[in-house]
């Protein structure tokens, strides 16, 4: 059996952000008043531990997350209706162009990697599966589990995402699919919560999801996912097998052995020294980044120590 990998953190204090009234009339502080935040739905297991510990720490401080995908937040940000997002990519030149022109100042923090994750009925026992594949399913030139898994009678694979337009297709898209469409069988759920009902109720199912909604949070060597479903290991090779795999563990995500990893970060485009900078900051900080490998993702600004556990 493969060993699995502990990181272990030494922290460090991450950047910046900030808020959405004119600096003059402003009553906020670092510590203090009330914001509203647009983060990406993906981002929502660990930014609402954020939110509950930041305002535990500052009982002055109120901070309101807007659930969407993250274009919906950026574009919100755009129009100057949010100063703070937490998004699955940066700031495009474009957009930094945009805020500048409008005498905004953009700014980014990268605060975690992340990691989307392939969930399967736990009746389903093949539990490798190499990115060609995957791409292969995904096009439609694969559709059902006994051209995966020769002898498999579960019929059609049924590919199930959370949001049609989600960071995670968009991820897929670009980084697996590689500009082909997909194929018809794809499906989209109303949230993240039923890719995983609907994977957990239908043994031919296939689900993507980002890999902090499938985190066991009981276990603190942050190996395990939640026993409602399978998590399927992957390889970029064209055969998957058990020595060239990896799970969306945390351990494999920050050594970029398992395939499919992306950045999150925090977008401002306030001037400092606010309650959206006090935010960002604490999340980028010790006790923030503490909060993310909890979550089972990869702090950004925390060095990492890799210890070998035999199970």
């Amino acid at each position: 059996m493969r060993r699995a990998i502990l990181p272990l953190l030494m922290l460090i204090v991450a950047s910046t952000a900030c808020q959405r009234q004119q600096t003059s009339t402003r009553t906020d502080t670092m510590t203090s008043g009330a914001i509203q935040v647009g983060i990406d739905e993906t981002c929502l297991p660990f930014m609402r531990d954020e939110i509950a510990v930041f305002e535990g720490l500052n009982p002055e401080a109120s901070i309101t997350p807007l659930y969407v995908t993250d274009e919906e937040a950026i574009e919100l940000l755009l129009k100057d209706s949010l100063r703070l997002v937490v998004a699955a990519r940066d700031f495009t030149q474009a957009e930094k162009d945009k805020l500048k022109a409008n005498k905004l100042l953009p700014r980014s923090n990268k605060i975690a990697k992340d990691a989307v994750a392939l969930i399967i009925h736990r009746a389903n026992k093949d539990t490798l599966l190499s990115l060609p594949t995957l791409k292969k399913i995904l096009t439609g030139a694969i559709t059902d589990w006994k051209q995966v898994i020769p002898g498999s009678t579960l019929g059609p694979i049924r590919v199930v995402f959370d949001n049609p337009s989600s960071s995670t297709i968009r991820f897929i898209k670009d980084t697996v699919c590689q500009g082909e469409a997909f194929g018809p069988s794809i499906k989209a759920q109303a949230s993240n919560e039923a890719v995983i009902d609907f994977v957990a109720e239908t043994p031919n199912a296939l689900g993507i999801i980002g890999a902090g909604w499938i985190a066991d949070k009981t276990d603190t060597l942050n190996i395990k996912f939640t026993d409602k479903i399978r998590v399927m290991a992957l390889t970029p090779y064209e055969e998957a097998r058990e020595d060239n795999s990896y799970l969306p563990q945390a351990a494999w995500i920050a050594m970029e052995r398992y395939p499919l990893t992306r950045d999150i970060y925090m977008l401002t485009s306030d001037a400092p020294s606010h309650l959206p900078s006090g935010f960002m900051h604490f999340v980028g900080g010790e006790k923030g980044q503490r909060l993310i490998l909890k979550s089972g993702l990869v702090p950004a600004n925390a060095p990492l120590r890799v210890i070998s556990i035999k199970q």
